[in-house]
């Protein structure tokens, strides 16, 4: 399997801040890598390491199969970057914007009119084409912006948090979109700390804790190593909660969980064919069950396994950056 992106041993220090410290990464060519962490924890050191826009202390970085730091420049011309916050030009409008990047990459110049048409019809700009991206929504400002890394079709893609802010429709969208970029073959690494967006996005994930990587895989193996799925159950009837519970407590061996708001009716267990045999039993009895379900653990749990905090919270203790 060839690796697009790769990080070894990254160190980044601020005066007294450890942004990074050994961070490794690694991901093959056409792949979505999740990098998840709380603000602090060193994503965006990292994306401006493999962007060439920061070097680091120690370690290595190759990404396309260049050296970041003895060729920059040529990791420059194959990868786009965009970052947490729109960098677009307000007063040009989104057409302007695009043409001005790619005169800006030094595209012929019927090139750049084709391709900036392209992704505005792309990205369902066209309406909004000819007007002042100043009077954008956010969700199409984010559009913009992540359309102007891709006037040079990129071989790789850098999103820093790109949903940070947006409403959940136009979240939804940017989620469409880099799944198509993905398929088309662009490999991507997204920096975020919305579990929800990893698990949607990523095929596999880093976790980042104060500059270090704390666990990496496929989303759902990190949900495997937290430990043991949930059965639940939700009976119809509120007169059937306490045979369901005792019915999943012969199922599972462990002692269920009821809540006592919905009726709904938890417990542990490590055997994903219980819910086979818990089916059967709630039928023998005549029970019936809005919801009969068995849940991998999310990524908050894991975070919150793996770190001992939430994924929300902030470690940059002296205001730095990272």
């Amino acid at each position: 399997m060839t690796m697009c992106i790769q990080a070894k041993g990254l160190v980044k220090r601020f005066k007294t801040t450890t942004a990074l410290d050994g961070v490794d990464l690694a991901a093959p060519t056409g792949s979505i890598l999740g990098v998840l962490g709380p603000n602090g924890a060193g994503k965006t050191t990292t994306v401006r390491i493999l962007a060439t826009l920061l070097r680091p202390d120690e370690g290595e970085a190759t990404v396309a199969g260049y050296d970041a730091l003895r060729d920059p420049v040529a990791v420059r011309s194959l990868v786009g970057l965009t970052g947490q916050y729109a960098s677009v030009d307000e007063e040009l409008t989104g057409l302007e914007n695009l043409e001005l990047i790619g005169q800006l990459l030094r595209m012929p110049s019927r090139t750049v009119k084709q391709r900036a048409r392209e992704l505005i019809e792309r990205f369902g700009l066209t309406e909004a084409s000819g007007r002042a991206v100043k009077t954008y929504s956010g969700g199409m400002r984010r559009r913009i912006d992540l359309a102007s890394s891709l006037v040079g079709r990129p071989r790789v893609l850098f999103l820093d948090e790109p949903t940070t802010g947006l409403d959940p429709r136009s979240r939804n969208d940017l989620w469409r979109i880099v799944r198509e970029l993905s398929a088309d073959g662009t490999t991507i690494l997204l920096t975020t700390q919305y579990l929800e967006e990893a698990d949607q996005l990523a095929d596999r994930v880093s976790v980042i804790d104060q500059g270090r990587v704390v666990a990496e895989g496929a989303p759902k193996e990190l949900k495997r190593r937290v430990g043991a799925q949930t059965l639940q159950v939700r009976p119809v009837a509120s007169g059937d909660v306490a045979r369901v519970e005792r019915i999943l407590a012969e199922v599972t061996g462990a002692r269920p969980v009821v809540n006592g708001d919905g009726g709904l009716v938890t417990a542990s267990t490590d055997d994903h064919t219980r819910l086979t045999a818990l089916s059967r039993r709630l039928d023998e009895a005549g029970i019936a069950a809005d919801e009969v379900a068995i849940r991998l653990p999310s990524l908050d749990d894991v975070f919150l396994a793996l770190t001992g905090h939430a994924a929300g919270g902030n470690t940059d203790t002296e205001g730095v950056s990272v």
